[in-house]
């Protein structure tokens, strides 16, 4: 993969999408080795950011993340010679942008990184025939996964739905040539420098429309030097404990680098070296989050096979389900998204998301059972809600978890498997200590009344000032009686097998 080649080509275009660094890209790669003039475009998409709110977390990553991008690319010119190279941005409807600057450079060819998302293909499908129209090529190269679409298939040929066996066969195919980074560097003298109308350089946020958010205050910085210096912080202090800490949300556990894996600010492949090397060498925490980035390439194949599964449950039968519904359902829904279902744990997460755009992936779990199997909601809505709110919001995996937690998707397990949020809460926020930074209101209970308030004694409440019903809600729901109306509305499942 890595051989030299001849230059065939005269020029060509790499297209970034969820890749935005000049460093182990496989697109930049290829196009750098066939062509002696390369130019690099990213188009802020129109048709998905029309529709976003004007205050929106992921888009100032973004573009934070391009003003990083075009430094690298910059750097990599001079490094060859080469002054006025940089990053070309377009804001509009990639369908038109991209034949049209594809065109005006004169390329022969345009380079991209695949995506699986059906909306993404789809895409990809019309710029494809528009540049076919005008005799410019496109090469998708694989670049977000480790082992894409049919690299992974069964004995008999098929795709898995089982994550385990997935797993397995993952881990026994892997060799040191799937991780090698693609060496940019010795191939970057074909970079060519911007052209005239292109040299304005990365535009401000208001420029396209957006206002800036708290993503400065979160201290979630971007692009590739935000990326490296989490990844170094996560392997030099965390990675070998990942597996006994990564449960707890008041801890510092988690790589926190799910954002920059999503837009590509690093590669898949500098993650998963420097994991599955400290496997080999015994690191239990290593496996266990090595186990995490196989899940990312699980349900990337499963989009890719199954595009059903964005709007319907991977499990036909699962679709019989009854869910709440009407004014009620739609109450309890604005409880849930809002925090207030009475259930600390719960609130405690969806108080994260909405001010944060992060949640701790076991409480990922924990609300979204709560919403399916608790309050009887469709996950389509939790699902939706998260892709609101997400910074890291990847549709393969959102729809795999979701699927997941309501028993609908790739899951060996049987569907009557509920999460106690008061359990829960008492096993992995036992001290409360990150119930009470997002509800700060209950902040004075003792720990044994914080997980339940509604069991707490008078005189507990009292000494804490808090009212129920007041302060603090009571629960909308009872979990065990939820538990058993859950138990009834799955009983189709047990008639249809």
């Amino acid at each position: 993969m890595h051989k030299a080649a001849d230059k065939p080509l005269g020029a060509a275009l790499v297209w970034c999408r969820r890749d935005l660094r000049a460093h182990d890209h496989a697109a930049l790669y290829h196009a750098l080795r066939a062509a002696r003039q390369v130019w690099v475009v990213f188009v802020f998409d129109r048709e998905i950011l029309d529709a976003l709110p004007r205050v929106d977390r992921r888009v100032e990553f973004i573009r934070d993340s391009l003003v990083d991008l075009d430094a690298q690319l910059r750097t990599l010119g001079r490094s060859h010679g080469t002054e006025g190279v940089g990053l070309i941005v377009r804001h509009g409807r990639p369908r038109e942008e991209i034949p049209r600057l594809a065109a005006a450079l004169h390329v022969q060819a345009v380079y991209a990184n695949a995506d699986d998302e059906p909306a993404a293909q789809a895409r990809d499908a019309r710029v494809r025939g528009a540049l076919a129209d005008a005799g410019i090529a496109f090469h998708p190269s694989k670049d977000q996964v480790v082992f894409e679409t049919d690299e992974l298939l069964t004995g008999g040929g098929t795709p898995y739905a089982v994550f385990t066996p997935y797993k397995n066969a993952w881990l026994k195919k892997l060799e040191p040539y799937f991780l090698q980074p693609y060496p940019i560097g010795r191939h970057a003298g074909a970079l060519a420098p911007l052209p005239a109308a292109a040299q304005g350089g990365v535009p401000a946020l208001a420029d396209i429309g957006f206002e800036p958010t708290n993503l400065a205050a979160l201290k979630l910085a971007p692009g590739t030097a935000g990326g490296r210096a989490l990844l170094e912080d996560f392997c030099d202090e965390r990675i070998d404990r990942y597996d006994q800490t990564r449960d707890f949300p008041a801890v510092k556990g988690p790589s926190y680098l799910s954002v920059h894996l999503r837009f590509g600010t690093l590669s898949i492949r500098e993650l998963a070296k420097p994991a599955w090397d400290r496997m080999r060498s015994g690191s239990r925490g290593a496996e266990v989050w090595l186990s995490e980035l196989i899940w990312r390439d699980f349900y990337h194949q499963v989009l890719h096979h199954h595009p059903h599964v964005v709007e319907r449950s991977f499990k036909p039968e699962h679709d019989k389900i009854k869910w709440e519904h009407g004014q009620h359902a739609e109450a309890l829904f604005a409880a849930w998204c809002e925090g207030r279902t009475g259930y600390p744990l719960v609130d405690a997460a969806m108080h994260q998301i909405n001010q944060t755009g992060y949640m701790h992936n076991r409480l990922r779990m924990v609300v979204a059972s709560f919403l399916c199997k608790d309050l009887g909601l469709d996950w389509r809505w939790g699902e939706r809600y998260f892709a609101q709110h997400l910074n890291d919001f990847d549709l393969a995996a959102n729809n795999g978890g979701w699927q997941w937690a309501s028993s609908s998707g790739c899951d060996a397990q049987p569907w009557f498997r509920i999460f106690n949020p008061v359990s829960q809460s008492q096993r992995f926020d036992a001290q409360g200590r990150f119930i009470r930074r997002y509800l700060p209101q209950l902040a004075a209970l003792p720990d044994a009344a914080l997980h339940a308030p509604w069991d707490a004694t008078p005189l507990d409440l009292a000494a804490a000032g808090v009212v129920l019903g007041r302060d603090y809600p009571e629960p909308i729901v009872r979990h065990e009686l939820a538990r058993q109306r859950m138990l009834a509305r799955y009983a189709v499942l047990k008639a249809s097998r």
